[in-house]
């Protein structure tokens, strides 16, 4: 497959190319170009010569394209999903949510579009009138990353394409092929050529090319916190705006007053989700000594509950982790954890044997005993690691909550409403859930706090960052006759 460049496919005049691999069998489903810095400016090129006329479309006619969009990429979600289960892993059903997820919050982008306003100020001075609209920002960069191809990209083009804004999105060396297959999805749905470009290639080279280029006016991120920091310091030197998801190492608290069962489930549906390969699910819990092995029952049973193997090949609740570099960091903490006195109750090591041997299969791993001396505790896992400890105080609790330099989300356990809420004020995230985990709302912002991010997405805040103040003083005289 092709990149996606002014609407049609390209190749990279190098030639070279990259296979991509099905992470649960090794084989390889198909290739991409290995682009390189003059593939990133045909693609800001492009992207810059729609942005002329995009930005002069109605936006009641892009919220018309967009929501066509929508509705297209829910006629090709099974055909989408199933690129992205073979380059992922995912099981299949996983896949098809999140693509139609990702067309529902395109959907949401465009009525939030048609519910921009701009104001026109009082003014003391006769004969004036002062006008503060709101532009697109101009061609956006969105680099994306491997563990939800889809749905993180669609939090940024969706808010880029009402605004009014073109795109050029890198998706991660990974999982490219769900996102080419998008682009060319949304074209034949009628989104103009250059609107949505796609390049592939190395991030040293490609997508530094994309970022220190003059012509974008953004760079939309979601991957980790150390490359958010140079992606940022490289765009500061145009004076990009910068929307950065980061990493996470979100706490789950559950007081004596929880609900146990309604605690276990939820917590361990959350962590293990995609093989626990995303930023905001529970990475560490604090359960209050006195439930805290029956806590440890309860999440152990759960846990062990889970179903591993090769997500196109059975209803299996777990795929794969995506490379070995992913793998390793999971199978360092777990023996990080081991070797500092910690129990581990279910999973703990790599899965062998067929159908295993082709893949990084690690099944849902809970730690019992840890402690801020462990890495599960203390940096992202991004795997189907928890790490659980004991607390005595709900001061404790909370201070641990936040004895991070992360603050992407917080979970709280308690039949006391009122603890629940003022632990939810003291916890240092940008999302918190009381008593139950589901998914982050298209309506509401999402993003984090301290190392965890800069910006907000999803809803009208993440429109807003897609568009620029700009302020019209306008003089006139006139008589009536």
């Amino acid at each position: 497959m092709d990149m996606f460049i002014d609407g049609a496919w390209s190749a990279t005049a190098t030639g070279a190319t990259r296979a991509i691999t099905n992470p649960a069998t090794g084989a390889v489903i198909d290739t991409v170009p290995w682009g390189t810095a003059e593939d990133a400016d045909r693609a800001i090129r492009a992207a810059a010569t729609a942005f002329a006329s995009w930005k002069r479309v109605p936006v009641e006619e892009r919220a018309r394209l967009q929501h066509r969009a929508a509705a297209a990429m829910r006629e090709a979600s099974e055909e989408i999903a199933r690129l992205l289960s073979l380059e992922l892993g995912r099981p299949l059903k996983g896949a098809l949510q999140e693509v139609r997820r990702a067309a529902d919050l395109l959907d949401v982008y465009a009525e939030e579009g048609l519910r921009l306003t701009g104001e026109m100020r009082q003014s003391a001075l006769p004969g004036e009138k002062v006008f503060v609209t709101r532009e697109p920002v101009g061609v956006v960069v969105a680099i994306t990353p491997f563990n939800y191809p889809i749905n993180l990209l669609v939090f940024k083009l969706g808010a880029a394409l009402i605004a009014g804004c073109t795109m050029v999105a890198k998706p991660a060396d990974d999982t490219p092929l769900s996102t080419l297959k998008l682009a060319s999805v949304l074209h034949a749905a009628g989104l103009p050529k250059g609107v949505f470009n796609v390049v592939t290639g190395r991030g040293s080279e490609i997508g530094s090319a994309l970022i220190a280029h003059p012509v974008p006016r953004k760079v939309a991120f979601t991957g980790g916190t150390e490359a958010g920091k140079k992606i940022a310091a490289l765009a500061a030197q145009t004076m990009k705006r910068v929307t950065l998801e980061l990493g996470g190492q979100c706490p789950a608290i559950v007081r004596a007053d929880a609900d146990l069962g309604v605690a276990a489930r939820a917590i361990v549906n959350h962590a293990f989700a995609n093989s626990g390969q995303f930023c905001y699910r529970v990475n560490r819990v604090y359960a209050h000594r006195s439930i805290y092995e029956a806590l440890l029952e309860g999440l152990a049973a759960h846990a062990s509950a889970l179903t591993i193997g090769d997500g196109l090949a059975g209803d299996v609740s777990m795929g794969p982790l995506v490379n070995e570099k992913i793998y390793a960091n999971s199978a360092a903490q777990i023996a990080d954890a081991r070797a500092r006195g910690a129990r581990i109750l279910t999973g703990g090591g790599r899965l062998s044997g067929d159908p295993y041997d082709k893949g990084f299969f690690l099944p849902a791993t809970v730690i019992a005993d840890a402690d801020h001396s462990m890495k599960v505790m203390t940096e992202e896992t991004f795997g189907p690691v928890i790490g659980v400890m004991p607390f005595d105080s709900d001061v404790e609790a909370v201070e641990r909550a936040n004895e991070t330099r992360y603050g992407l989300a917080g979970f709280v356990f308690s039949g006391d409403i009122g603890v629940a809420l003022t632990m939810a004020e003291e916890i240092e995230a940008g999302s918190i859930w009381i008593n139950d985990i589901h998914r982050s709302r298209h309506d509401v912002p999402f993003g984090g706090m301290k190392e965890s991010g800069v910006g907000r997405e999803k809803g009208h805040y993440g429109v807003e960052a897609y568009l620029e103040y700009k302020t019209t003083y306008l003089s006139y005289r006139g008589a009536l006759a």
